[in-house]
């Protein structure tokens, strides 16, 4: 049997083939953004695509649909709107249009907002959205690799989204212009507020600069920040050096908010995301444990975890799962 899982990602489209020999891949932005690739080519060069038994795909923000439904039965790619989620990078689109048409039998999994019914009702009341579509899935491969029930799951790369799992099921989230820096995207602060009163900037624009790369006064391609922060930080850059310091101090105030308001006992802290496993040359993950005092277990997952994840849920639907960590599976 054969499950394909993709994951829509800021910097690139990610792909994880579940068989008999797992493989995953990435297409970058710039490479998609130019038209002049095909993600279901490239799929085909590792798998047979008539073979897939089902793909279970992400797609920006999904908050158009709050099930994991299939493709033919999504309207608008399960999206309210594009305007104001960060740089839109490009290529995406076209990868959602292509597995469209291809007769590949296919499910797309939601984002977390406020129509989610498994949130507890004070997340639902107080925040409109809460996590990309992307976030489930990095969920459901931690919620299968820890085996726990109770946990928090923080996904570091260029933004950072932390999720409350409780009873097996996703109860909170903190989106990336809520609480913690990424290397890109981040809260906003009063003075961009300020900004934003003033026409200097738009609120988008100050959310896509609000992450590490203000602290480093870094201005740059989405794709390129994380390697030139690493490579400033390599050289010495004091302003890199805070930036990070600055990114875990955040994430780790997110986190211990998170476990401040779980009502059960929670069994672990899971990291993942390109930041969240790194260990070199920057130490993000035992910077993030040490920080967590040893108050609970910290456990990290490979920066693939969401393409897996959705893998994983494209094999679970396809045995006849109907709920996924509390989000239903419809007409399936």
């Amino acid at each position: 049997m054969v499950f394909v899982g993709m994951d829509h990602g800021t910097t690139g489209v990610s792909f994880s083939i579940l068989n008999n020999k797992p493989a995953h891949f990435k297409i970058g932005r710039e490479e998609l953004s130019k038209g002049d690739i095909s993600a279901l080519e490239e799929l085909n060069k590792r798998v047979n695509l008539n073979s897939i038994d089902l793909m279970a795909i992400t797609y920006a923000m999904g908050d158009g649909i709050n099930t994991i439904t299939p493709i033919e039965k999504v309207k608008d790619r399960g999206i309210l709107s594009m305007e104001g989620a960060g740089k839109v990078t490009g290529g995406g689109t076209a990868v959602y249009d292509e597995i469209e048409k291809s007769g590949i039998p296919t499910v797309v999994i939601p984002g977390i907002h406020k129509n989610t019914n498994c949130l507890d009702s004070r997340f639902k009341s107080a925040y409109s959205h809460h996590a990309s579509s992307e976030k489930i899935s990095i969920c459901y491969n931690a919620y299968l690799e820890t085996g726990f029930e109770n946990m928090v799951i923080s996904d570091i790369s260029s933004n950072t989204v932390s999720i409350l799992i409780e009873d097996g099921k996703i109860h909170g989230a903190m989106d990336a212009c809520l609480g913690a820096m990424g290397i890109v995207h981040g809260p906003l602060d009063l003075q961009m507020l300020r900004d934003i009163d003033d026409g200097l900037r738009s609120a988008n624009e100050c959310f896509s600069e609000a992450g590490a790369v203000k602290i480093a006064d870094l201005n740059t391609k989405v794709t390129k920040a994380k390697d030139e922060l690493l490579k400033r930080y390599i050289d010495g850059d004091k302003k890199a050096l805070l930036a990070f310091k600055s990114m875990v101090m955040t994430i780790l105030m997110e986190i211990y908010g998170l476990i401040g308001i779980s009502e059960t006992k929670l069994e672990g802290v899971v990291l993942t995301g390109s930041i969240g496993s790194m260990e070199r040359p920057y130490d993000f993950f035992n910077e993030i444990k040490s920080g967590l005092k040893g108050s609970i277990y910290v456990q990290k997952l490979p920066a693939t975890s969401g393409s897996v994840g959705s893998a994983q849920i494209a094999e679970a639907v396809f045995k006849d799962k109907k709920d996924i960590l509390g989000i239903k599976v419809v007409g399936f």
